[in-house]
């Protein structure tokens, strides 16, 4: 849509997909979220099989960090689309803050921003609904 509207280049980097949850294949809710609420309350554990919280973090912001750099000196904004839990682990590192489900997009359903600076890694704001 971004491209379509203002030109802008797109790339797909795989590194920003969910936890891998291969392991489980799909769970419907409400168990899904059961194992979602393990997933962040135990971040150095594999919980039934899935990628653990402090690995899916570290690849996440290895690939922000990595398209930040990538911009070379051609420097400009930069939007990342993802999954609200990508959001979240690269929130919970931007503030430097433990893993916790507690800095999840306020709004169930998605349409979540936030805004940070990529050359010092601080947080301009966090969490907003996309459509005030």
């Amino acid at each position: 849509m971004l491209h379509e509207r203002y030109g802008c280049p797109v790339t797909i980097e795989a590194r920003l997909g969910e936890n891998d949850r291969s392991a489980t294949g799909y769970v419907a809710p409400p168990r899904f979220w059961e194992i979602v609420e393990r997933f962040f309350a135990e971040p150095e554990k594999s919980v039934l099989g899935w990628e653990r919280a402090v690995d899916a973090q570290a690849r996440i912001k290895a690939a922000v960090q990595d398209c930040i750099a990538a911009q070379g000196d051609k420097p400009g904004d930069l939007c990342v689309v993802s999954h609200g839990g990508v959001g979240t682990l690269l929130l919970c590192d931007l503030l430097g803050d433990r893993i916790s489900r507690n800095h999840g997009q306020p709004v169930a359903g998605g349409g979540c921003f936030f805004v940070f600076e990529g050359a010092t890694w601080t947080l301009e704001h966090g969490w907003r609904d996309i459509v005030p």
